[in-house]
C-alpha cells in the first residue's frame, strides 16, 4: 500500500515538516524528536503515550479548523487552503507512528488502543470534512480559483480538495450527513474487526505439527531446519511446525510428497474467517458490502464501485469490467493447458486422482523441472537476502545515482529492523528508509510499504521522508542465511519501488504531493520487479551464499525460458479476486447478500473459474478490500498498472539499455517525484511520450 489516499489518510495519517514544538509531560509526541535525523524516539513511546497524543492532536486541529472557519476575512488560499492543508500536525506525527506499528509490531495494549479511538478518528474525520462552515471557504476559493493568480499546483490542490468535500458529504443534508457518520463508523468498527481476525486466523490459530519425519518426504532441507525453529520456539522440540505464512505456506505446498497434508495445510489457508467460531469474518463482509452500497447512494452513486472507481484512471467498473475480461478469456485457456499438463504428470505416475487446488504447487513445481529443468530449490541458494537488498540498492544508484549507507543511530520499533540513509550522487541528504523482512506473530501478513514521516516541502525547506519496507520473507536457520524465492525477490524490489516513489516525492502540498489515482499507484513499484529478472542484475546480487559464486548463465537462462512458466495460474488467480472484488462492490442499495459463501460462488461460477482454482483471496481473509477502504473496488489496479510498467519498462529495452539515464531521468521527474502535479495518465505521457500499449504485458505473461 502507498501514497493515495482519501481525504480521510491524507488529513490524518500524512505527517509534515511543519511541526510545532510543544512541551507537556514527558510525552515523546509533544515535543520535538530530539533523535538523529529527528526519528520517532522509540525507545521513549510507551502505550501510554498514544491516547493523550491522539486526544491533543485531535483538539489541536479542531481548534485550527475553527480558526479557519472563523476568519473574518475573505477567504483566500493561503487563510483557507493552505492553512487546512497544514493542519493536525500533531495527530499527523501520532497516527503515522501508532498505525506503522500496528501493523507491524502489535500486541493485546495496541490492538485495544486501536479499538477505542477508530471510532473516535473516523467521528474526527467526518466532524472535519462535513463542516459546512470550512466547506464554505473551501467553495469560495475553489470557485474563485481562476481569478486569484494561483499558480498550476495551487488551483490543484484546490480542486481536490474541493472534490474531497463533496465526496465526504459536504453538500448533504444534515440528516443525510448523520446517516452517512453512522456508515462510517460502522464501516470502520467492522474494518477493524476483520483484520483482527485475519491476523489471528494467519499468525495464531492454525499450525500444522509433523512428528513423524517421513511426512517431510520432499522438503528441502532449509524448509525443513525452518519448520524444526519454528517448533522450538512453540515449545514442541523434536517436532516441525509449518504455519499460514508464505515462506512456510508455499514451500510445503511445493514440495511436500504427503497429499493429504498438503489439503490440510492449503484448507487451513482458504478456510480462515470461515470456520464459524469468534473470529469468522462472513457476516462482517455480508454487512459491510451492504453498508458500502448505502453509503454510495447516498453519495449521489449507484454502487460502491461506481464511487470508488470513478476518479481513477479508468473512470467507470464498465471499463474496468472490460478490462479485466479482455484478460481473463486468454489467461483462463492457458490455464486449462497448464492443468492438462500437470494431470499428465498424475497419470503417468499412477495417480488415481484429479488434480485439486492444493495439488496445484506440487505438480507445477514438477512441470517446471521436467520443462524447463528448473528447480526453485536450485536457485533459491543464490538469493541471499542481504545479496538481493544491495542489488536493489545497485540498480537505483545505476539509474538514479542515489546511494545507500547504513546507519546504527537510529531508534528502532523492533531490534529485526535495519535503517539505511539514502542519499543524491552529490551527498545531499534525500531520506531514511527502514527495512523490517521476517515474519513474526505481531505482524499482519503480506508485505508493504509506508512511512513514518511524508515527504513534504513546507515555506521552501524541504522535509525528509523516513520510509519503510514490512515483509514477511523467509528467515535465517541455524548457519543457514535468509535465503528467499525468486518471488520474494520480486516482492522486495517491488515494495523497493514503491519506496523510491515515497523518497523522491516532491511538492508543496500534502494532499497533491506524490498523490496519484489508485490504478497509477502500482507503477512505481511493478516496474522495479522488471529489473530484478534481467540477466545483468542477476549477475550482480544472485551469489551463491556458501561459495559466494555468482550465479551460473545456465540458470539465469532457465529462469528467462520459464518466464511464462505457470502465468496463466497466476494471472487467473489475481483477475478471479479482482472480479470478485468488484461483484461485492457492484451492489445497489437495498439488494440483499443472505449468504457470503453462496455470493462468492456465483461469482465465480459467472466467469467460469475453475475448481482447479480460487481466487487469490477469498473473501473471508481479502484484506485487500475488507479490512480498510483502499483497494474496495480497487484491487484490479495492480494489473492495470501492470499495462503501464510494462510498457514503461519496454522503453528501456528498446532503447538498448536497462539503465538508460535520460529515461531514468524523465521516470523520476513525471512519475515519481512530480506525478501529483497532474492526472496518471498525463504524468505518464509526460514520460513517455505516448498511450500506454497492451502488447508488452501480454508478450511479457505469454497471453497473446
Amino acid at each position: 500500500m502507498n501514497k493515495i489516499f482519501s481525504f480521510l489518510l491524507a488529513m490524518l495519517v500524512f505527517a509534515s515538516g511543519c511541526q510545532q514544538t510543544t512541551k507537556k509531560d514527558m510525552n515523546p509526541f509533544f515535543s520535538t524528536y530530539e533523535t538523529p535525523y529527528q526519528t520517532p524516539p522509540f525507545d521513549l513511546i510507551k502505550i501510554e503515550h498514544y491516547m493523550p497524543a491522539f486526544e491533543m492532536g485531535m483538539e489541536e486541529q479542531v481548534k485550527e479548523v475553527d480558526a479557519i472557519v472563523n476568519n473574518k476575512e475573505a477567504a483566500t488560499f493561503e487563510n483557507t487552503i493552505l492553512a487546512y492543508d497544514r493542519s493536525g500536525e500533531l495527530l499527523n506525527k501520532v497516527s503515522s507512528v501508532f498505525y506503522n506499528v500496528q501493523g507491524s509490531d502489535s500486541n493485546d495494549d495496541i490492538k485495544e488502543i486501536a479499538r477505542v479511538i477508530t471510532p473516535k478518528m473516523t467521528q474526527h474525520s467526518d466532524n472535519i470534512s462535513m463542516n459546512m462552515g470550512l466547506f464554505k471557504r473551501v467553495k469560495a476559493v475553489y470557485d474563485q480559483r481562476e481569478d486569484l493568480n494561483l499558480n498550476e499546483a495551487q488551483k490543484r490542490v484546490t480542486e481536490k480538495y474541493y472534490n474531497d468535500f463533496v465526496r465526504n458529504g459536504a453538500e448533504l443534508s444534515a440528516q443525510e450527513q448523520e446517516q452517512l457518520k453512522k456508515f462510517n463508523s460502522e464501516l470502520s468498527t467492522l474494518q477493524l474487526k476483520f483484520g483482527e481476525n485475519q491476523l489471528e486466523e494467519t499468525n495464531s490459530n492454525f499450525k500444522l505439527v509433523i512428528d513423524n519425519k517421513e511426512d517431510l518426504a520432499g522438503l528441502p532441507e532449509g524448509v525443513i531446519t525452518a519448520a524444526a525453529e519454528t517448533a522450538k520456539a512453540n515449545k514442541m522440540d523434536g517436532k516441525w511446525v509449518f504455519t499460514l505464512q508464505k515462506p512456510s505456506l508455499i514451500p510445503f505446498l511445493q514440495y511436500a510428497d504427503n497429499r493429504d497434508l498438503r489439503e490440510k495445510i492449503y484448507r487451513g489457508y482458504f478456510m480462515r474467517g470461515n470456520n464459524g467460531d469468534e473470529f469468522d469474518n462472513k457476516e462482517i463482509i455480508r454487512k459491510m458490502a451492504m453498508i458500502r452500497s448505502e453509503k454510495a447512494k447516498l453519495l449521489g452513486f449507484d454502487t460502491h464501485a461506481e464511487y470508488a472507481i470513478s476518479v481513477n484512471m479508468a473512470k467507470t467498473p464498465e471499463n474496468v469490467d472490460e478490462f479485466l475480461m479482455g484478460l481473463w478469456k486468454p489467461a483462463l485457456e492457458v490455464a486449462k493447458n497448464e492443468l492438462k499438463e500437470m494431470q499428465a504428470i498424475i497419470d503417468k505416475e499412477g495417480g488415481n486422482f484429479k488434480l485439486k487446488s492444493w495439488d496445484w504447487w506440487y505438480y507445477a513445481e514438477k512441470l517446471r523441472k521436467q520443462k524447463y529443468d528448473l528447480d526453485e530449490s536450485e536457485i533459491t541458494p543464490y538469493f541471499q537476502l542481504d545479496n538481493v537488498r544491495d542489488g536493489m540498492f545497485w540498480v537505483a544508484n545505476k539509474l538514479y545515482g542515489i546511494n545507500f549507507k547504513k546507519v546504527n543511530d537510529v531508534q528502532l520499533y523492533n531490534p529485526e529492523v535495519e535503517v539505511f540513509k539514502v542519499e543524491e550522487a552529490n551527498g545531499d541528504h534525500i531520506g531514511l528508509l527502514y527495512l523490517d523482512y521476517h515474519p513474526r506473530e505481531s505482524k499482519r501478513p503480506g508485505a508493504w510499504q509506508t512511512s513514518f514521516r511524508e515527504a513534504i516541502t513546507c515555506d521552501g525547506q524541504k522535509t525528509s521522508p523516513l520510509v519503510s519496507i514490512v515483509c514477511n520473507f523467509t528467515k535465517p536457520t541455524g548457519d543457514m542465511p535468509a535465503l528467499l524465492t525468486f518471488d520474494e525477490v520480486s516482492t522486495l524490489f517491488h515494495e523497493f519501488g514503491h519506496a523510491l516513489h515515497a523518497s523522491f516525492t516532491n511538492g508543496d502540498f500534502k494532499r497533491t504531493a506524490g498523490v496519484v489515482p489508485q490504478d497509477y499507484v502500482e507503477l512505481p513499484s511493478q516496474i522495479m520487479e522488471n529489473w530484478a529478472a534481467e540477466p545483468e542484475v542477476m549477475r550482480h546480487y544472485a551469489k551463491h551464499y556458501k561459495t559466494g559464486e555468482v550465479i551460473p548463465d545456465h540458470l539465469i537462462e532457465k529462469i528467462q525460458k520459464s518466464g511464462h512458466f505457470n502465468q496463466g495460474f497466476v494471472t487467473v488467480e489475481y483477475l478471479a479476486a479482482s472480479l470478485l472484488d468488484l461483484n461485492w462492490h457492484d451492489l445497489k442499495a437495498g439488494e440483499k447478500v443472505e449468504n457470503s459463501l453462496d455470493f462468492e460462488k456465483a461469482a465465480m461460477d459467472k466467469i467460469g473459474l475453475i475448481e482447479e482454482i480460487i481466487p487469490r483471496y477469498r473473501s473471508t481473509y481479502f484484506g485487500h478490500i475488507f479490512s480498510s477502504d483502499y483497494y474496495a473496488a480497487g484491487y484490479y489496479v495492480y494489473i492495470w498498472a501492470a499495462v503501464l510498467d510494462s510498457d514503461a519498462f519496454d522503453a528501456f529495452k528498446q532503447s538498448g539499455d536497462i539503465f538508460n539515464k535520460d529515461l531514468a531521468r524523465k521516470f523520476r521527474k513525471h512519475c515519481l517525484s512530480e506525478c501529483g502535479d497532474d492526472e496518471g495518465m498525463v504524468q505518464y505521457e509526460k514520460f513517455r511520450g505516448q498511450a500506454p500499449s497492451l502488447q508488452p504485458l501480454l508478450s511479457k505473461r505469454g497471453l497473446n
